[in-house]
Protein backbone atom coordinates (compact mmCIF):
# COMPACT_ATOMS: atom_id res chain seq x y z
CA UNK A 1 0.00 0.00 0.00
CA UNK A 2 1.40 3.75 -0.87
CA UNK A 3 1.48 6.45 1.85
CA UNK A 4 1.40 9.78 0.41
CA UNK A 5 2.31 12.91 2.13
CA UNK A 6 1.76 16.65 0.96
CA UNK A 7 3.91 19.60 1.62
CA UNK A 8 4.62 23.41 0.36
CA UNK A 9 0.68 24.82 1.77
CA UNK A 10 1.58 27.82 3.48
CA UNK A 11 0.39 31.52 3.44
CA UNK A 12 0.31 33.51 0.77
CA UNK A 13 -1.07 37.12 -0.37
CA UNK A 14 -3.70 36.66 -3.53
CA UNK A 15 -1.59 36.67 -6.43
CA UNK A 16 0.96 35.06 -5.13
CA UNK A 17 2.13 31.41 -6.10
CA UNK A 18 2.64 27.88 -4.04
CA UNK A 19 4.45 24.50 -5.22
CA UNK A 20 2.82 21.77 -3.21
CA UNK A 21 4.57 18.54 -3.34
CA UNK A 22 3.06 15.12 -2.49
CA UNK A 23 5.37 12.29 -2.00
CA UNK A 24 4.68 8.98 -2.37
CA UNK A 25 6.00 5.80 -0.42
CA UNK A 26 5.45 2.13 0.56
CA UNK A 27 4.97 1.16 -3.28
CA UNK A 28 5.67 2.87 -6.24
CA UNK A 29 2.91 4.97 -7.81
CA UNK A 30 4.30 4.79 -11.20
CA UNK A 31 1.59 3.45 -12.94
CA UNK A 32 -1.15 5.18 -11.40
CA UNK A 33 -3.56 8.10 -11.94
CA UNK A 34 -2.93 10.42 -9.34
CA UNK A 35 -5.15 13.74 -8.00
CA UNK A 36 -4.90 16.60 -5.86
CA UNK A 37 -8.40 17.52 -4.60
CA UNK A 38 -8.91 20.09 -1.40
CA UNK A 39 -11.67 21.20 1.39
CA UNK A 40 -12.67 24.27 2.98
CA UNK A 41 -14.16 24.82 5.77
CA UNK A 42 -17.45 24.01 5.76
CA UNK A 43 -17.51 22.40 2.13
CA UNK A 44 -16.94 19.56 0.56
CA UNK A 45 -13.79 17.89 -0.79
CA UNK A 46 -13.51 18.86 -4.30
CA UNK A 47 -11.16 17.92 -7.49
CA UNK A 48 -8.84 20.01 -8.58
CA UNK A 49 -6.37 18.05 -10.83
CA UNK A 50 -5.35 14.97 -11.88
CA UNK A 51 -2.48 13.27 -14.08
CA UNK A 52 -1.90 10.21 -15.76
CA UNK A 53 1.02 7.39 -14.72
CA UNK A 54 3.39 9.25 -17.55
CA UNK A 55 2.42 13.03 -17.54
CA UNK A 56 0.88 12.77 -20.87
CA UNK A 57 -2.68 13.61 -19.67
CA UNK A 58 -3.42 16.42 -17.24
CA UNK A 59 -6.88 16.97 -16.11
CA UNK A 60 -8.24 20.21 -14.02
CA UNK A 61 -11.09 21.87 -12.54
CA UNK A 62 -12.91 24.72 -14.57
CA UNK A 63 -11.53 26.97 -11.08
CA UNK A 64 -8.21 26.46 -11.42
CA UNK A 65 -7.24 25.97 -15.30
CA UNK A 66 -4.87 28.25 -16.60
CA UNK A 67 -3.77 29.04 -12.76
CA UNK A 68 -2.53 25.63 -11.56
CA UNK A 69 -0.01 22.90 -13.00
CA UNK A 70 0.30 19.16 -12.09
CA UNK A 71 3.13 17.25 -12.98
CA UNK A 72 5.28 14.17 -11.61
CA UNK A 73 8.39 12.51 -11.15
CA UNK A 74 8.12 9.17 -11.17
CA UNK A 75 11.82 8.25 -10.46
CA UNK A 76 11.44 10.48 -6.77
CA UNK A 77 7.82 9.03 -6.58
CA UNK A 78 6.54 13.10 -6.13
CA UNK A 79 3.54 14.99 -7.72
CA UNK A 80 3.26 18.27 -7.50
CA UNK A 81 0.88 20.93 -7.83
CA UNK A 82 2.20 24.42 -8.88
CA UNK A 83 -0.89 27.11 -8.29
CA UNK A 84 -0.29 30.48 -9.60
CA UNK A 85 -2.18 33.71 -9.37
CA UNK A 86 -4.06 32.74 -6.12
CA UNK A 87 -7.17 33.73 -5.01
CA UNK A 88 -8.29 33.80 -1.32
CA UNK A 89 -11.18 31.33 -2.77
CA UNK A 90 -8.05 29.05 -3.54
CA UNK A 91 -7.89 28.71 0.64
CA UNK A 92 -8.61 25.26 1.66
CA UNK A 93 -6.38 21.83 2.68
CA UNK A 94 -4.81 20.44 -0.59
CA UNK A 95 -5.06 16.34 -0.59
CA UNK A 96 -3.27 13.77 -2.78
CA UNK A 97 -4.74 10.69 -3.91
CA UNK A 98 -4.42 7.59 -5.92
CA UNK A 99 -6.67 6.91 -8.60
CA UNK A 100 -8.38 3.55 -7.55
CA UNK A 101 -8.83 2.01 -10.90
CA UNK A 102 -6.56 0.59 -13.96
CA UNK A 103 -7.53 3.13 -16.63
CA UNK A 104 -8.16 6.99 -15.65
CA UNK A 105 -11.23 7.77 -17.57
CA UNK A 106 -11.40 11.69 -15.95
CA UNK A 107 -13.35 10.57 -12.89
CA UNK A 108 -13.42 13.86 -10.47
CA UNK A 109 -15.32 11.84 -7.98
CA UNK A 110 -13.37 11.64 -5.13
CA UNK A 111 -15.06 8.17 -3.69
CA UNK A 112 -12.84 6.88 -7.13
CA UNK A 113 -9.37 7.83 -5.48
CA UNK A 114 -7.63 5.86 -2.23
CA UNK A 115 -5.03 6.24 0.13
CA UNK A 116 -5.03 9.73 0.72
CA UNK A 117 -2.55 11.47 2.54
CA UNK A 118 -2.97 14.44 5.59
CA UNK A 119 -3.03 17.12 3.79
CA UNK A 120 -1.48 20.53 3.57
CA UNK A 121 -3.14 23.82 4.20
CA UNK A 122 -3.32 26.83 2.21
CA UNK A 123 -3.93 30.05 3.51
CA UNK A 124 -4.93 33.10 0.38
CA UNK A 125 -5.00 36.59 1.93
CA UNK A 126 -6.84 39.24 0.45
Amino acid sequence: QVQLVESGGGLVQAGGSLRLSCAASGRTFSFNTMGWFRQAPGKEREFVSAITWNGGITYYADSVKGRFTISRDNAKNTVYLQMNSLKPEDTAVYYCAVYSKLYYTGSSQARDFVSWGPGTQVTVSS
